[in-house]
């Protein structure tokens, strides 16, 4: 009968333990995951702490900036003179979430959400900030002849596709007159967004500076020539003006023989 009453007291003993390791404060890691947000968006960094409120205790979850060891937040209080930093909790939620307005390339590094155990336990989020980057391809200027087509490519990298692209001519948003046939734009989105400018027949009214304006990035120009089937003399390379290649082999042909 000892020995029996014994197995009793250590299988109470063991589901004891059991309870106290399954009541234990702990992270959901498939909901406290790395973040990654474009520059002046509002980021959010979640922190969701499983048991940190229980029978016995209610313990408090914190948010520091592992850049400087700075404490941002206590529970639902700001610890940061820093007005972009916020605490946001809904009451008797698992969820802890640091909110950063407007935030900065200075913001990307590392974030510990920290529950006051003791010893207390952490998790680290990963804040990346982004500034999208825009590129027209080619060189700055763009030489075609008259009855030729422009050609313009405007590539977008982006953790997230623009709302839409603009192209400009000059001051002017460039729009489908119908009076105006073959011009045309084709937007392909995703991290690399690409967005292609066909203007056919270009004529000579057709030059000037081309502006790709993404919603999300700052705009980036190129300045098209459309000639008329003469060689620009003002084409400028260097401080010198380029010359024709037949030109400068009368000139090599007219040395060797002189």
């Amino acid at each position: 009968m000892p020995h029996g009453g014994s197995g009793k007291n250590s299988n109470a003993h063991q589901n004891s333990l059991d309870d106290s390791a399954q009541s234990r404060p702990y992270f959901d890691i498939s909901n406290s995951k790395n973040v990654t947000t474009i520059k002046g968006q509002t980021a959010y960094l979640n922190c969701r702490a499983k048991n940190w409120r229980n029978k016995t205790m209610t313990l408090q979850v914190s948010w520091i900036r592992h850049r400087d060891v700075h404490l941002l937040t206590i529970g639902q209080y700001t610890y940061t003179n820093d007005q972009r930093f916020k605490p946001i909790h809904v009451e008797q939620s698992e969820d802890w979430t640091l909110e950063i307005k407007y935030a900065q390339l200075r913001d990307s590094g590392c974030y510990e959400c920290q529950i006051s155990t003791t010893p207390h336990i952490s998790h680290i989020v990963y804040l990346d900030v982004i500034e999208p980057k825009t590129e027209v391809l080619g060189e700055p200027d763009v030489y075609i002849n008259r009855g030729s087509t422009i050609n313009l490519t405007c590539i977008l990298v982006s953790p997230e596709p623009p709302a839409f692209i603009i192209w400009n001519h000059n001051d002017a948003i460039i729009t489908y007159d119908p009076t105006r046939d073959g011009v045309s734009v084709i937007t392909e989105n995703g991290n690399m967004t690409r967005s292609f400018l066909l203007v056919q027949d270009a004529k000579l009214s057709d030059s000037g500076r081309y502006t790709c304006n993404p919603s999300n990035a700052q705009p980036k120009s190129i300045t098209v020539h459309v000639l008329n089937g003469e060689y620009p003399a003002a084409m400028q390379h260097g401080g010198q003006a380029k010359q024709p290649r037949l030109y400068s082999l009368l000139l090599c042909l007219c040395l060797l023989l002189y």
